[in-house]
């Protein structure tokens, strides 16, 4: 009835005046826009769709990277499949653990106590390993590879333009003095970007508290000198390259340093040592252990423990019957925990 009204007011107040108003293409589009606004404003909230709670706070604790690195295309499809149970609960490669314990509560599950993986790159070549010739191209790996496998003498070597570097999204991998990619142990999250775009498979993923690394492939001359040094198996030689067991390893370093190569590499900035405190009775299980005899006493009386020979290995720790032995100065290596 108002609309009439007021159609009645316009029409009284003159044709041209109406005219002159409708053929306003300002007036035109504004009245169009106020119409197709309402309406979409009106179909957002009868067609909306309702999520749920859980999936709501599990995607606002995410860090919202959207790597991938959990298996999913991004956080909100990873927060849906964990509180459906599809996906654990720390199953976000970017989130922090205080993240992932708050991301189980909220779902009442548990996080697992597996260690963290990170990128591990397996070249100690760069500027040292010599350009067969001289490449003309787009300056990154892949498209370098495409030629010839790359511009270095070395055919399984890193080729030295950072594609890697530039694909991590968390700013974890810068380039080397060396011209060899270095990962910051605190910033990658294992999440396989960098993985997935080397071409030349030098990437993997590794556990962060294993220091002793097998850095170069070709470097290897498979004389198993590593293999009969390591006290707990952890290395055996495949096809003439040494391959480092990192559910065994121990962290001791000896076979880097039996290594004549140079192939096998101790990252280890300082090690802990053994000590024998005062319930020792001299019962020798821990100095017949020392794979490097840093041990030694005689029988029934407290032993003792040359710290400048002992390699902080760990294995007279569970061997000791009267638990006197401790592992004392830096952190000691555990299988399954981080430092």
């Amino acid at each position: 009835m108002n609309t009439l009204m007021l159609l009645h007011e316009i029409l009284i107040s003159g044709q041209e005046s109406l005219i002159e108003s409708v053929s306003n293409p300002a007036v035109v589009l504004g009245v169009m826009g106020l119409i197709l606004g309402l309406g979409l404003a009106f179909a957002a909230k009868k067609l909306a769709v309702e999520r749920d709670p859980l999936v709501e706070k599990i995607n606002s604790l995410l860090p919202g990277a959207n790597c991938g690195g959990c298996g999913y295309p991004g956080c909100m499809q990873f927060a849906e499949a964990v509180a459906k149970g599809v996906a654990p609960a720390d199953g976000c490669l970017a989130a922090s653990a205080e993240i992932n314990q708050q991301i189980a509560d909220a779902v009442g599950g548990e996080i697992s106590d597996s260690v963290r993986l990170i990128a591990l790159v397996h070249c100690n070549g760069g500027y040292s390993a010599m350009d067969e010739f001289e490449y003309y191209g787009p300056e990154d790996c892949v498209s370098a590879a495409m030629i010839m496998g790359g511009q270095k003498t070395c055919s399984y070597g890193c080729l030295g333009f950072g594609d890697c570097v530039t694909v991590c999204p968390f700013d974890a991998i810068r380039m080397g003095e060396n011209g060899v990619p270095v990962v910051d142990k605190t910033a990658c999250t294992g999440c396989g970007k960098c993985i997935e775009i080397c071409p030349k498979n030098i990437i993997k993923l590794w556990p962060v508290n294993r220091e002793v690394v097998v850095a170069c492939s070709m470097a290897c001359i498979g004389c198993r000198k590593c293999e009969k040094a390591c006290p707990v198996e952890a290395i055996t030689v495949d096809g003439f390259l040494a391959v480092i067991d990192p559910e065994k390893c121990i962290n001791c370093g000896l076979c880097a340093t039996e290594c004549p190569t140079g192939a096998i590499l101790d990252n280890a900035v300082a090690r802990p040592k053994a000590y024998i405190d005062s319930s020792c009775i001299g019962c020798s299980i821990c100095a017949k252990i020392c794979p490097v005899n840093a041990i030694s006493g005689e029988l029934k009386e407290r032993y003792k423990v040359d710290s400048d020979i002992c390699i902080g290995c760990g294995l007279c720790l569970p061997k000791c019957p009267k638990n006197s032995i401790n592992m004392i100065g830096a952190k000691s290596y555990q299988q399954n925990s981080e430092y």
